[in-house]
């Protein structure tokens, strides 16, 4: 199962996991869009700045898709929304594969002129 999670990066598809245990271990990719602003006004109505929070969907989202997330978000009366396509840049915001070592990815944001990455 682990090898399976590790290569997909969910638990939809992992043989012998309960559906209880699936929907409780799911990715912000995984995440419908109401739920995503739904939580992000949640915190919203506590608090006087804006609330950042990442819209995740996925790569075949269509304009029409966007379009109703940024609305939907302007009814619940939230200050700003972020949307993120999947695939939509080169390379992923937040990403950190198998073998990558978290502490150096954390260094190398810090733009270190001698070690920057980005």
């Amino acid at each position: 199962m682990l090898e399976k999670v590790l290569a997909t990066g969910t638990l939809r598809d992992a043989p012998g996991v309960p559906e209880r245990v699936r929907r409780l271990f799911v990715t912000a990719n995984e995440v419908d869009v109401g739920h995503h602003l739904a939580i992000q006004q949640a915190f919203q109505r506590h608090v006087d700045n804006a609330v950042s929070k990442t819209i995740n969907l996925p790569e075949d989202a269509d304009q029409d898709q966007v379009a109703c997330a940024y609305l939907e978000g302007w009814r619940l009366g939230l200050k700003g929304v972020t949307i993120y396509r999947s695939g939509a840049k080169g390379g992923q915001v937040l990403t950190l594969g198998v073998d990558e070592d978290a502490t150096a990815r954390e260094f190398f944001a810090e733009c270190d002129p001698g070690a920057c990455r980005l």
